[in-house]
């Protein structure tokens, strides 16, 4: 490209992110036009260092820049070691993740952490290295390359709100540097965390109680909100922004085109607050995204916000944020409502949850959409919530989703685990593979194989409903062949503390050869995965910027939303319960479905006495 055409493209993509920017800025920081200054040139740095192909892929990402929302978009979630041991294993098992119609590929923490304990790779002491163990930066750039020739996009996580203790920022913080120790929040004595701890709720209270850890050797408090070794970062000063933008770029110039934005909603302090989801974060964030979006447009964000309902929606972008903050943020409610309707065979809260707190949609943006990931389960459901439903409280059923889960509850089929009991709270998380969790770990003891089916039915219900809600699908490894809860963690000295280790097994591929060739329920699971996949991508009706509008189908055991699209209304219709219910062909067609074809199933659905029978677990996609 010539050089004219390279500044003139850098120039007007300024002008187009310049108001974003420098609006955000204002709302953090003193000395703003200085700032910009220097952001200016940084940014038109790495632009200048960006390469060929990626400025080519910049131009088609100008003209789609809603390229994201497209229902072809499949996502895969991984471990680079549990699935393939390197990134060159990985670039090896691109045919299987092609056949699994993955676009999207997020690879778990890869870049250099500390030494175990290193909180699953999230302790991260070199942003521009990768973990030794995987392979080499080149490795990656290499692996993203021969991604992008196939249409897939690469993911990799990037850890805002701290560093690793060993980082390099925080080795010179220790040694006295005064630059650096602003790079950080750190205390002279422990009245101020005292202060804040008074409102601030412990993360992992088993594991690391408090939010403060004091250094003797450098007579300081330091704030280390998740682990002792990982230094909370000070985002109230602009030199940790212009870092992480520099960050950024480096990575994107990598062949990176996604971040997964790790830990947001704790990034800014302020007393008196539980420090999180501040108004200040969603200024950082539209910062960020509007800085990439000048010197490396494909590059998209993904905010990483575990929190309640009403704190969730904003990290989409609402006000003044809209279109302007992450593209994507992880629906982690969509996947609590899924297990609590799946314990309890009732949608009354999930379609109440759903409909109440959600916008149907979002500008330039959507969700990430999950049943299970690498993390543990916190049971998101607030008092209000619970106590909207006649019969329900929000902490009678949280404890009653924790033992359930746990395979502590009569009758449950799950096998999971209890993750960081908060004796002080009552609050209690789940870990487990989705498979555990769905009753096949339970299924196989028992050698049922009604069991076997009914827990294969529910886990084919879950990814039809993630690959049809409204958003990017994300199948974690492994679930599209059932694997079961790794009991075998307990035996790793570094992940012995940490049960989460359950549901991170290593990919099974001799698992996955007899899924391709059996008969078993592994191999129906795998084929319905696929299945699944495949009409999504066949019908346009599920592209994310089609409105998702929850609606009530008059049983409780069905859960229901209609997708509003060009195309024409779908309506997603989902049984949880283990036995045929009915929908009335009254209320299909006061929702505007009147011809009954599943274009899941691909066939027309039956009525009898003016309703359709919807099998247990049964899924539908009628338009």
């Amino acid at each position: 490209m010539p050089a004219s055409q390279d500044q003139t493209l850098f120039d007007l993509r300024w002008a187009r992110s310049e108001r974003d920017l420098l609006s955000a800025l204002s709302g953090l920081y003193d000395d703003v036009p200085a700032l910009a200054e220097r952001l200016r040139d940084l940014l038109h740095q790495r632009w200048q260092e960006r390469p060929a192909a990626l400025k080519a892929l910049d131009l088609a990402r100008d003209i789609t820049p809603d390229w994201f929302l497209s229902a072809k978009n499949i996502g895969y979630v991984l471990y680079v070691d549990r699935f393939a041991e390197t990134l060159k294993g990985v670039a090896q098992k691109l045919d299987y993740l092609e056949e699994m119609g993955a676009t999207y590929l997020h690879f778990m923490p890869c870049l250099k952490p500390r030494p175990a304990p290193n909180d699953g790779g999230y302790s991260v002491m070199d942003y521009r290295a990768i973990d030794p163990r995987l392979g080499t930066m080149q490795d990656l750039e290499d692996v993203a390359t021969a991604m992008r020739a196939r249409g897939m996009s690469l993911c990799i996580d990037l850890v805002l709100n701290h560093t690793a203790k060993e980082h390099a920022w925080a080795e010179k913080a220790r040694k006295g540097d005064p630059k650096y120790q602003a790079y950080y929040w750190m205390f002279d004595t422990g009245v101020e965390p005292a202060a804040y701890e008074e409102s601030l709720v412990e993360i992992f209270p088993a594991d690391a109680p408090g939010n403060f850890t004091f250094y003797p050797d450098v007579g300081k408090w330091v704030w280390t909100t998740f682990n002792e070794h990982q230094w909370d970062l000070n985002w109230s000063n602009p030199d940790v922004f212009v870092e992480i933008v520099d960050v950024m770029l480096t990575l994107a110039n990598r062949g990176v085109e996604a971040l997964r934005l790790d830990a947001v909603a704790f990034m800014w302090k302020r007393l008196g607050t539980n420090c999180q989801n501040q108004p200040e974060v969603h200024d950082i964030l539209q910062a960020l995204r509007a800085a990439t979006r000048i010197a490396a447009p494909a590059l998209i964000h993904k905010a990483e916000a575990i929190v309640a309902p009403r704190d969730l929606v904003p990290y989409l972008g609402q006000g003044r944020h809209a279109g302007r903050e992450a593209n994507l943020a992880y629906h982690n409610n969509l996947m609590v409502q899924f297990w609590s309707s799946l314990a309890s065979r009732n949608t009354t809260l999930m379609t109440h949850v759903l409909a109440t707190h959600f916008p149907e949609s979002f500008r330039h943006a959507c969700w990430a959409t999950y049943i299970r990931c690498h993390d543990d389960i916190g049971w998101a459901i607030t008092e209000e919530d619970g106590g909207a439903i006649p019969g329900v409280s929000g902490p009678g059923h949280r404890n009653f989703l924790a033992d359930f889960y746990a395979g502590k509850f009569p009758g449950t089929f799950a096998r999971g685990a209890i993750f960081q009991e908060n004796a002080a709270t009552g609050d209690r998380r789940n870990s487990g593979t989705f498979a555990s969790l769905a009753g096949l770990e339970a299924a196989r003891e028992s050698g049922n194989a009604d069991e076997m089916d009914m827990a294969v039915q529910r886990m084919l219900m879950g990814h039809a409903l993630i690959c049809s809600f409204g958003g990017l699908p994300l199948l974690y490894m492994g679930d599209e062949v059932g694997l079961l809860n790794d009991l075998g963690y307990a035996e790793v000295p570094e992940h012995a503390h940490d049960n989460r280790w359950l549901h991170r097994p290593r990919m099974d591929w001799a698992a996955v050869a007899a899924a391709r060739s059996g008969t078993g329920p592994e191999a129906r699971l795998f084929a319905g995965v696929k299945h699944i996949i495949r009409r999504r991508k066949a019908v346009p009706h599920l592209a994310a910027d089609a409105p998702t509008r929850i609606v009530s189908l008059g049983n409780d055991a069905l859960f229901g939303f209609l997708r509003l699209s060009d195309e024409g209304t779908l309506l997603g219709v989902f049984n949880f319960m283990e036995n045929w219910v009915s929908l009335s062909g009254e209320r299909l067609r006061s929702l505007g479905i009147t011809t009954f074809r599943d274009v899941l199933g691909e066939g027309d659905v039956p009525l009898h006495a003016d309703a359709i029978a919807v099998a247990p677990y049964g899924r539908l996609w009628l338009v």
